[in-house]
């Protein structure tokens, strides 16, 4: 009788500075929740272990707080300044042993639905490839974007990631051809880093329901 397969994490990067949005993004309201509610439900619903990557003080506390009742194990980031690559860097020192890989989502980009990390997830589960990325859109205009989902041997890779304000380009690249690409809808890319970029999330979700 085969094993079953070692669990893959969701991880949830809600770290970020806010510095478009003049306030913590991670919570304002959108559809009568904290924006990053919906990331951390779309997360909840397909991995396990669960970790959210939250900046210091009075901010993350408040992520915490709109995220109690979800099974997320949380870490801090102590200088969130340093970029989005930080974040890797701590939620990789804090992921427990015995995983098959994790899957790294944005809190700001609500759209991305529990059934887009299944379909990840089941790619990465058929092929164990080293990288199962999303890309939003077809052809020459898609968009490679998060989630990312990262097998368990890439992940000490990320503890030596450079300060940067993005993700780990450099262990994605570094897999060519072995890395496998899912293609979804161009409307799902839509990260809210400004005010202005509320509305159309809001309609987006109501659209959807």
């Amino acid at each position: 009788m085969p094993s079953p397969p070692l669990p893959v994490a969701g991880v949830l990067l809600a770290a970020g500075r806010s510095t478009r949005m003049g306030r913590p993004k991670q919570l304002a309201p959108l559809n009568g929740q904290p924006l990053c509610r919906y990331a951390a439900q779309a997360l909840a619903g397909v991995y396990s272990p669960l970790l959210a990557v939250v900046p210091p003080g009075e901010m993350g506390d408040g992520i915490r707080a709109a995220l109690a009742d979800l099974p997320f194990a949380f870490a801090v980031n102590p200088q969130p300044e340093r970029g989005l690559a930080s974040s890797f860097r701590v939620a990789a020192a804090h992921l427990p042993p015995g995983l098959g890989g994790a899957a790294f989502a944005l809190a700001d980009m609500p759209l991305v639905t529990a059934e887009l990390h299944a379909a990840l997830l089941a790619a990465f589960r058929a092929s164990n490839a080293p990288v199962v990325m999303a890309a939003y859109g077809e052809g020459s205009a898609a968009v490679p974007a998060p989630p990312h989902l990262l097998r368990a041997d890439l992940l000490p890779e990320l503890l030596t990631l450079p300060d940067a304000d993005h993700g780990p380009r450099r262990v994605i690249a570094a897999q060519g051809g072995a890395a496998q690409t899912l293609h979804f809808p161009a409307a799902l890319l839509l990260d809210v880093d400004t005010p202005e970029a509320l509305e159309p999330a809001e309609r987006a979700l109501k659209a959807s329901r």
